[in-house]
C-alpha cells in the first residue's frame, strides 16, 4: 500500500499490474483496459495542441481506436482551451462527456475541471495547485511542472511549449503506454520539422521519469494495451483536409476563399495539395489558381465567374460568410452557373461562437438569395464523404449548371477521425450538356441557352471560346427568355422559373441517396445527418442493450428522397436527431410529409456548442418509448 496526497490510498492486487481492482477512499472499482476519456485543460496559445497530437497518434499506433475532440476559444492566446481524447473498445467516436484522466495546467479552470472528472478517476496538476477541496473518489498526481520546465528543458524560447511535453510523459507512464510509441507519435506529429524531434523526445522523457521515479507504484483505474491490428487499414484524418482531396481529385481548377474559422484548413490544405499534385512537371505551372479574395462576397464571385467560363470551381467559408454570399448565389441558381461551396458550420447567429460546432446552416443555405431559390446541398457525415461529396458537388454542379452547398462542421471538418483508406475514382468527371463547337455546327443555330429539349429541365450551355459564332449568348440575372434575351414578360418569367423547380426535382434522385438501417419488429426510427451519425451509432447500440431497436436513416442531401417518406410510414414514431435550437431539418421532413404522417415526427435537438454525445439522444427515447429503467 502507498498514500497519495488527500490521504488516498491505492491497494494493488493481481499479476504485473493488470487486471485488479483499485482501492481509494469510497471508491472500489475493477479496472478498465482501453476504456476511457483523457482530458487535457490548458491555455490556448501554449503548445498543447501538438502535446495532445502525440498522444493520439501514440495511442492510434498501439492498434487502439481514438476519437479526439479539440475545444478551444476564439482568441489567439491566454483563454481556456480544452482536449478530449476518448479511447473505448468499439471504437466509438461520438464525444462522451467527462474525462477519467484530467491533466490540468489552467489554474483558472482547475476547479470546474476537477469537479467533472468521473469518479474513480485520475488528475494530474501542477504541484502548486491547492487540493484543500480535493475529492475521495479520485487520485491525484501533482508534478511540478514549472520547475521541471526550467531546470531540465534548456532552451528558453521553446520551454514554454516544451513544458506540455512534459505531461505526455506523465501519461503515458500512468496508461502504460510504451515510449516507443510516445518516439513514433513525436514524429508523425513533427514530420516535417526532424529537428524537433530529440527535444521533444527529451522533453517526455523526463515526463516518463519523473513518472517511473514518483508514480509507477501507484496504478490507476485505466489502462492502454496494445491491440495487435487493431487500427490496420485505418487512417486519422480531419474532414476538411478530406474534402480538400476531393476538390483535388474532383478537378477544381479554381478556388477564391477569405479566412474564417472553422473553414480556413480546407483552403490552406487545398493549396498543399496543388503544390504537391498540380503542377506541370515540365514549366512548373501550377494547375489550380487559389486566390485570397478581399472578403467572402468578391470569393464568390470570383468562383462563380469561372464557373461560367468553364472552370471547375469553389469557394470555402462558415456560417457569416454564407450571409454575405446570399446574393451572389441567387444570381448563380437564376442564370444556371456551376459553383461549388463549401460551408463548414459554426454557432451563430451574428459572430457566435465562431469556435463551436453547429448545424445551424441548413435551413439558410438551402433557400439562400432572396425570391423563390433551391439549393442542392450535401451533407457528408464522415470523412471519407467529405472527400466523396467534394467530386460529386462539382459533377452536380455541372451536371444540373448550378451552386451545389457541402455542409459540413466544425467537429467534422478540425478533428482527427478515424477513416478506411480513400478509393482513388474511378470515373471521369460529368461535365454536364456543353456544346463544343462540333455540336453547334450539326444543331445549325437551332438551340437556345434556357431552352428545355429533353424534357429533364435543364438546358444546354457553351463555353467562352467555343469556335462556332452560334456559342454566344447573354448571362443576365434580371428576366430572360429561353434565348437568354432580356424580357420582363410575367409569362416567361413564371415558364423560366417553373423550369428550375423541375430542374430541382430531377435532381432529388440523382443526389446522394439516403443509407439506411434497418432492424427487425421495430416500431421506432432515428433521421441523422452529417456528424451527428456517430453519435446515431452509438446510442442505437446503448437502446439496443437495453432492448429498444431502433432503426436509421442518413439523409445525406437535399432536396429530400422519397426514401425519407416512406422511412416515417413504416414507424409509428421518428425522432429527427439534428444540432441547431429551431428543427430546421425536423421541419424540412416535415414539410416533406403528408398530413396524415406528420404527426409521427418528434425532433431531438442539441445547441450548446459541443458535438453532441449518445446521451442526448438515448435519454429521451428511453423517456417517450416508456422503456423500464
Amino acid at each position: 500500500m502507498c498514500c497519495g496526497p488527500a490521504g488516498i490510498s491505492v491497494v494493488r492486487r493481481g499479476n504485473a499490474g493488470r487486471e485488479y481492482d483499485v482501492s481509494f477512499g469510497k471508491t472500489n472499482l475493477q479496472q478498465l483496459i482501453n476504456d476511457l476519456t483523457f482530458q487535457a485543460a490548458t491555455v490556448n496559445g501554449s503548445g498543447s495542441q501538438s502535446a495532445n497530437l502525440v498522444l493520439t497518434r501514440a495511442i492510434f499506433s498501439m492498434g487502439i481506436p481514438v476519437a479526439p475532440k479539440n475545444v478551444f476559444p476564439s482568441n489567439i492566446e491566454g483563454l481556456p482551451t480544452w482536449y478530449q481524447l476518448r479511447i473505448s473498445p468499439r471504437g466509438y467516436q461520438a464525444r462522451h462527456g467527462d474525462p477519467d484522466l484530467l491533466v490540468s495546467l489552467n489554474p483558472a479552470t482547475w476547479s470546474a475541471d476537477v469537479k467533472a472528472v468521473r469518479p474513480g478517476g485520475a488528475v494530474v496538476h501542477e504541484e502548486a495547485y491547492s487540493t484543500a477541496e480535493a475529492r475521495d473518489d479520485l487520485q491525484y498526481f501533482p508534478v511540478p511542472f514549472s520547475k521541471l520546465a526550467k531546470t531540465q528543458i534548456q532552451s528558453d524560447s521553446l520551454r514554454k511549449q516544451l513544458t506540455n511535453m512534459l505531461y505526455v510523459g506523465i501519461v503515458a507512464g500512468l496508461l502504460r503506454i510504451p515510449f516507443e510509441a510516445i518516439e513514433h507519435g513525436i514524429q508523425r506529429t513533427f514530420q516535417s520539422k526532424p529537428k524537433a524531434w530529440p527535444v521533444n523526445v527529451d522533453a517526455a522523457r523526463v515526463g516518463y521519469e519523473y513518472w517511473r521515479e514518483h508514480f509507477s507504484e501507484r496504478p490507476i483505474r485505466h489502462m492502454l494495451k496494445p491491440v495487435p491490428g487493431g487500427t490496420d487499414g485505418l487512417m486519422l484524418i480531419e474532414g476538411n483536409q478530406a474534402a480538400a482531396l476531393g476538390c483535388v481529385m474532383g478537378g477544381c481548377t479554381v478556388a477564391a476563399w477569405y479566412p474564417i474559422t472553422p473553414s480556413s484548413s480546407l483552403c490552406e490544405n487545398l493549396i498543399a495539395y496543388a503544390d504537391r499534385f498540380r503542377v506541370d512537371p515540365a514549366t512548373g505551372e501550377k494547375r489550380i489558381a487559389i486566390v485570397q479574395a478581399e472578403d467572402e462576397l468578391a470569393a464568390l464571385g470570383i468562383a462563380i465567374g469561372a464557373g461560367w467560363a468553364g472552370a471547375r470551381a469553389m469557394t470555402s467559408t462558415s456560417g457569416p460568410g454564407i450571409s454575405l454570399m446570399a446574393e451572389f448565389s441567387g444570381l448563380a441558381y437564376y442564370a444556371e452557373v456551376p459553383v461549388v461551396i463549401f460551408d463548414i458550420q459554426r454557432i451563430g447567429p451574428s459572430t457566435g461562437l465562431p469556435t463551436r460546432t453547429s448545424q445551424g446552416d441548413v435551413g439558410f443555405a438551402y433557400t439562400l438569395s432572396h425570391g423563390d431559390t433551391r439549393h442542392l446541398v450535401l451533407l457528408p457525415g464522415t470523412v471519407a464523404e467529405c472527400y466523396e461529396f467534394a467530386q460529386t458537388a462539382f459533377d452536380l454542379a455541372d451536371r444540373f449548371q448550378t451552386p451545389v452547398f457541402v455542409l459540413s462542421d466544425l467537429d467534422l471538418g478540425m478533428n482527427l477521425w478515424m477513416s478506411p483508406d480513400f478509393k482513388y475514382p474511378e470515373k471521369g468527371f460529368d461535365r454536364g450538356k456543353v456544346l463544343s463547337a462540333a455540336d453547334l455546327e450539326r444543331l445549325q443555330g437551332d438551340w437556345g441557352r434556357y431552352r428545355d429539349i429533353d424534357g429533364d429541365a435543364v438546358t444546354y450551355r457553351t463555353l467562352p471560346g467555343t469556335a462556332n459564332l452560334d456559342a454566344g449568348y447573354f448571362t443576365r440575372g434580371s428576366g430572360h427568355d429561353e434565348e437568354a434575351r432580356y424580357t420582363e414578360s410575367p409569362e416567361i418569367y413564371a415558364r423560366n422559373m417553373d423550369r428550375l423547380a423541375r430542374k430541382f426535382e430531377t435532381a432529388r434522385e440523382a443526389v446522394p441517396q439516403p443509407a439506411i438501417e434497418s432492424s427487425s419488429n421495430t416500431t421506432v426510427g432515428l433521421i441523422a445527418y452529417g456528424s451527428t451519425h456517430y453519435a446515431v451509432v452509438e446510442a442505437r447500440d446503448l437502446l439496443k442493450e437495453r432492448g429498444l431497436a431502433v432503426d436509421y436513416l442518413r439523409i445525406r442531401a437535399l432536396p429530400l428522397s422519397k426514401a425519407v417518406v416512406d422511412f416515417v410510414a413504416e414507424h409509428e414514431h421518428v425522432y429527427v436527431v439534428e444540432q441547431n435550437r429551431d428543427g430546421q431539418m425536423y421541419d424540412l421532413v416535415r414539410l416533406l410529409l403528408p398530413p396524415e404522417l406528420v404527426g409521427r415526427v418528434r425532433s431531438i435537438r442539441h445547441y450548446d456548442g459541443q458535438p453532441i454525445p449518445a446521451y442526448v439522444i438515448t435519454r429521451p427515447l428511453l423517456e417517450l418509448e416508456a422503456v423500464p429503467v
